[in-house]
């Protein structure tokens, strides 16, 4: 095995497939990523694989000798990205699993693995086909991920559940105090959505699977569309070299349409960076005991009036303008989830609308993407 690219190149690559690598492997050839070089295609094969979550990223290089190698993606990582700007040649000799990295500064050698003992990625027999736009895919995960649960506990609430739509995607994560729902449009000539018969995404996906791929997306993309594959207990997400693959969550998602009402009794309408602004503000008051903020809308005077009160520490209080209609009303809510569905809505105003103060609120943009973000207040003893 025996190829040249260049350091950052090579640092790239090596950086995307070792976001698989799991901290504490349950087989010591998992904490590797496996590098596989092919003459004939000029190309190097990275993957990461954590027996969950994969990885997989191809790219081209001068490619003298072809082959297959194992090698400690930490200690790898730590050496490449040391390295000076330039060529890197990277080759073993005598098939030994040692592998040779050569630069201007010197060389380094890295003991690795035989490649026949690392899995194989998941491949899809018999799967479905979506293909949807890197744009929608990109609107949907950052207005979603933010709302899964951390508790693994909870299974299936720890994914983003995603359904392809005739002419839409539409992305949903709960934590079960608050609630993300984005809908994008589909693009029928750049993006079609099934391209098997009736072919139809409603699965759930973990939330660390959808992280790596909103991080993996922001790299400059040559093409507009991806192309998902699914079963009934895998996903294959695939786009110009790069591949990612997820196991998916197991469980009935819940019916989340009928969390959100369809009338409101109370509706404001607010500059988003000024709310957000004063709630960040208050919080550090918020924050000192309990991490609840009381909002108050007075119709009359047409502001919101925000308000924190830490017993034997302090108080504070702050009014914004607002657009509200309907009677005046008081609800308290936890300040983390309203700062976090704020600076996930897209636009520069927003509306909360409200029925009563112990029933949930609603926040969505005016403008730009169709996303609803529901959270449930909290109740406070006077």
């Amino acid at each position: 095995m025996k190829f040249i690219c260049t350091q950052s190149e090579l640092n790239t690559h090596l950086s995307l497939v070792s976001r698989a690598v799991p901290s504490r492997p349950s087989h010591p050839v998992l904490a590797n990523v496996l590098v596989a070089v092919d003459e004939a295609t000029q190309r190097v094969t990275m993957t990461g694989f954590d027996l969950s979550l994969g990885v997989q990223t191809v790219f081209p290089a001068q490619v003298e000798a072809g082959g297959r190698l194992t090698l400690p993606a930490k200690l790898l990582s730590d050496i490449v990205s040391r390295l000076p700007a330039g060529d890197v040649t990277v080759s073993n000799e005598d098939n030994e699993a040692i592998a040779i990295l050569t630069c201007a500064a010197g060389s380094y050698k890295v003991r690795g693995m035989d490649a026949s003992e690392y899995p194989e990625l998941p491949t899809l027999e018999t799967s479905e086909v979506a293909h949807l736009p890197v744009d929608a895919l990109i609107d949907g995960l950052r207005g979603s991920l933010f709302a899964t649960s951390a508790d693994e506990s909870k299974q299936v609430l720890t994914g983003v559940h995603l359904a392809v739509e005739s002419d839409s995607l539409e992305f949903a994560a709960t934590d079960g105090h608050r609630l993300a729902v984005v809908q994008t449009p589909m693009d029928r000539e750049g993006g079609s959505v099934a391209e098997t018969g009736d072919a139809r995404l409603d699965v759930t996906v973990p939330g660390k699977a959808l992280r790596e791929l909103e991080r993996m997306l922001q790299m400059p993309q040559a093409g507009a569309a991806i192309a998902v594959r699914f079963d009934h207990s895998q996903l294959v997400i695939q786009w110009d070299n790069q591949q990612l693959t997820s196991r998916l969550l197991e469980g009935q998602y819940p019916n989340y349409r009928q969390l959100i009402p369809q009338q409101f009794a109370v509706q404001m309408t607010v500059d988003r960076r000024s709310f957000a602004s004063a709630l960040e503000r208050i919080a550090v008051l918020a924050d000192q005991r309990n991490s609840i903020v009381k909002l108050e809308l007075d119709a009359l005077n047409q502001e919101l009036v925000l308000s924190v009160d830490a017993q034997d520490v302090g108080s504070a209080r702050e009014a914004i303008a607002a657009q509200i209609s309907g009677d005046d009303l008081e609800a308290a809510f936890n300040v983390k989830y309203l700062l976090e569905g704020l600076k996930a809505l897209p636009a520069n105003e927003v509306q909360m609308q409200f029925n009563t103060s112990t029933s949930p609120a609603i926040l969505t943009p005016l403008g730009g993407v169709k996303m609803t973000y529901l959270v449930m207040p909290v109740q406070i003893r006077n």
